[in-house]
């Protein structure tokens, strides 16, 4: 294997006529110089120099060598720029997954900010209910970062090998057909919304679980009269006056008309938003993004 550093200190000797001249222009010991030299010679098996006590001569050889290198080396500079070119551009770009609301009323946000122009990354977006695109963190090379939610602490794990940060939280809302009569933002209590129908989560989930416990745990029964996962049907069945339902914040932004929010005191749950990233791999555009979508979503 050839050294280019031999070969750039070959160009050098033939142009300046000894070792001590390439020596003085590289920055290097004549010694230094003519081992580099013997040792192209042993690498390529030619002779480069007729030595005699006073003075070196370039052999055909070695002009050839030299006419060749210069291409080589131009190569070698044109490959290392190409790579940190890649590698600039792969650092800028970042690979989101995230959760269809948080998509649709946070992330648009962010991207219209004069901060992210700054950031100039260079966004892929993946739009997917947490669980899957937490699997697709652990199986490595496809997300650089997830965005999900965790109601209570049940319903979504994560792998040991992921770094979890909080970015924020989106409040539940008790939503009301508007033909109940009850006035939009008026205080009622669980009891007043026991034995009413709801529209409830399917049985079984991670979040029906965390919210049939406070319902529990606040004495309120809801007579079900529909399961539902997705929360913009929630809204669209409420608004039909088919019953009550528990939905986030961010569901809000695209609240239909025929839909009052009122606030029941014992009834506080959040959806946690986490960022998931593999450990260490935290890098400052990452996080300088993550501080906007936490900005964004406050």
């Amino acid at each position: 294997m050839v050294n280019p550093v031999h070969l750039t200190t070959l160009i050098e000797v033939v142009r300046l006529g000894s070792f001590a001249a390439a020596a003085a222009h590289l920055g290097y010991t004549p010694s230094a110089v003519s081992q580099q030299m013997s040792a192209l010679e042993r690498d390529t098996g030619v002779e480069l120099f007729r030595r005699t006590a006073r003075s070196i001569e370039p052999t055909d050889a070695a002009l050839v060598m030299v006419r060749h290198a210069a291409k080589v080396l131009t190569d070698i500079d044109a490959l290392k720029a190409a790579t940190a070119r890649a590698a600039e551009a792969a650092g800028r770009q970042l690979r989101l997954g995230i959760f269809p609301s948080l998509a649709t009323y946070v992330l648009p946000r962010v991207l219209r900010s004069e901060g992210w122009r700054r950031l100039g990354l260079d966004l892929h977006v993946s739009v997917a209910e947490p669980g899957d695109t937490v699997r697709r963190l652990a199986e490595g090379g496809d997300l650089d970062v997830v965005l999900v939610y965790q109601v209570g602490q049940s319903g979504l794990a994560w792998p040991h090998t992921a770094e979890r940060l909080w970015v924020g939280d989106d409040p539940f809302h008790v939503v009301l057909p508007e033909s109940w009569g009850i006035a939009d933002g008026a205080q009622v209590t669980a009891d007043q919304l026991g034995g009413m129908p709801w529209i409830v989560h399917h049985p079984g989930t991670g979040d029906a679980t965390v919210i049939d416990r406070l319902f529990a745990s606040v004495g309120l029964a809801p007579r079900v009269v529909a399961y539902s996962d997705d929360f913009n049907a929630s809204l669209g069945l409420a608004s039909a006056g088919l019953g009550a339902a528990l939905v986030p914040g961010l569901a809000l932004r695209s609240r239909p008309p025929g839909v009052v929010v009122v606030d029941v005191p014992e009834i506080r749950l959040a959806r946690n938003i986490f960022a998931l990233r593999p450990r260490g791999a935290l890098d400052t555009p990452t996080r300088l993004f993550l501080d906007l979508v936490a900005e964004a979503l406050r």
